[in-house]
């Protein structure tokens, strides 16, 4: 896996770098919102690569692998996730999650009746291992549709439901039937905001689905003061003759960004030889376009009114079409962050992307990917989009390509979820 463009000059460690890559494991998290839009948990979806032995092979030895060294916790941030185990990994390799108590695992139906599978959930149970059942495939028009799955009811925590699928009316009543049970309810497959609003009603622990990445539609669009202000500090960093005196001029007055800013490039994480002081010197550090993004980047991440996790794959998006265009000329590279980057920003303000873009100016190519779907960017934002929805059947997806993707998503949640550590923060 290789490390981040934006901060060459950090040396993470080996194991960091390279597990989940080495793995070859296509793995996304999911977040589960509750009802505050803060993470309740994730869940993380492995991607079975091919069919038969070999492949089954591969994915049991990766997710062992990833638990037993730490990959999938720094993957998570230590928050609590779900995951599918392989049949294979649950009768035998179970012991394992009894030393991660935030792994939990998501169950199936199917098996209420594989008696071995069973005897192994009843021991995860014992051991307070979070268990997940996940009621999707039962079929909604059933009037009775967990008493078959009592055995399975018992022994988990939280179980999930398909909003796609059930009519508000079954929805609500299974959802509220479950929960006076005492079970933890989550809303599965939310993708529309009509949807995520009936299930804001109704008493579930957690929501998920594409609805966050999704704008919503609103007929008069308004940009708040703030929102306003952020497009105009971008404006003024697209002046093309900006060097890094102009860059601390332009941002000379906003206390918390600069704060935000050089607290970030001074971390740990980038393992500078020297504390950059100013803003001017972080330019002449990491290069005037380098920090033009990381100031995109704080300012973004500022944007304290939206959900972090729609924030947080802002940025992973920015890092990933970073990675995909190497092998461009370097300043095409910077303006591939900017697309990713800019890419949620329709549902980040809640306003349509070309009137969002019309207060901000861009190169022509940043903005033929975001509006018109075209462009030198637009094939590297179709890939990242793939692999948020797991479409690794796409000709862009042959195996050597899905190795790079893993390792450029893993990278990118690591470096996403530092540079938002610090955006969050606030001066003392």
């Amino acid at each position: 896996m290789t490390t981040s463009t934006v901060a060459s000059p950090a040396k993470l460690s080996s194991n960091d770098a390279t597990t989940l890559s080495d793995m070859l494991l296509p793995v996304v998290r999911s977040p589960m919102l509750d009802h505050e839009e803060e993470l309740f948990a994730y869940e993380l979806v492995f991607y079975r690569q091919g069919a038969g032995t070999d492949a089954d092979t591969t994915l049991v030895g990766g997710v062992l692998s990833g638990i037993t060294d730490g990959a999938i916790t720094r993957l998570v941030r230590g928050n609590r996730a779900f995951m599918r185990l392989p049949r294979a990994l649950l009768l035998e390799q179970t012991d394992i999650l009894a030393h991660t108590p935030r792994l939990g695992v998501i169950v199936h139906p199917i098996h209420v009746r594989d008696t071995a599978v069973l005897q192994r959930l009843q021991q995860l149970a014992l051991r307070k291992c979070p268990l997940l059942l996940d009621l999707g495939d039962l079929d909604p028009s059933s009037s009775e549709p967990h008493g078959p799955l009592e055995s399975l009811l018992r022994l988990t925590s939280y179980v999930r439901l398909d909003a796609k699928t059930l009519d508000a009316d079954t929805l609500a009543s299974r959802c509220k039937q479950l929960f006076e049970r005492g079970i933890g309810v989550i809303a599965g497959n939310v993708d529309d905001h009509h949807t995520y609003a009936r299930c804001k009603e109704l008493p579930f622990q957690a929501i998920q689905g594409r609805y966050l990445l999704v704008p919503q539609q609103i007929e008069v669009p308004v940009l708040t003061p703030s929102r306003l202000s952020m497009l105009r500090l971008m404006g003024a960093l697209q002046d093309n003759n900006a060097g890094p005196v102009e860059l601390g001029e332009i941002i000379r007055d906003d206390a918390v960004l600069s704060y935000k800013l050089l607290g970030c490039v001074n971390s740990a994480y980038f393992a500078l030889p020297r504390q950059l002081k100013s803003i001017q010197q972080a330019a002449i550090f990491f290069g005037v376009a380098r920090l033009r993004n990381w100031i995109y980047t704080m300012a973004l991440a500022s944007t304290d009114d939206r959900p972090p996790e729609l924030l947080r794959t802002a940025l992973i998006r920015a890092h990933m079409c970073e990675k995909l265009a190497q092998g461009m000329p370097a300043g095409q590279q910077e303006m591939a962050f900017m697309a990713g980057l800019l890419s949620l920003l329709d549902t980040l303000l809640c306003a349509p992307m070309e009137f969002v873009l019309s207060h901000l100016p861009l190169a022509p190519e940043i903005r033929d990917a975001l509006v018109e779907d075209r462009g030198p960017f637009a094939p590297l934002l179709e890939q990242v989009y793939a692999w948020e929805a797991g479409d690794l059947k796409g000709a862009h997806m042959q195996p050597q390509n899905i190795r790079k993707m893993a390792g450029a998503y893993y990278a990118a949640t690591q470096w996403a979820d530092q540079v938002y550590s610090f955006a969050e923060q606030r001066p003392h």
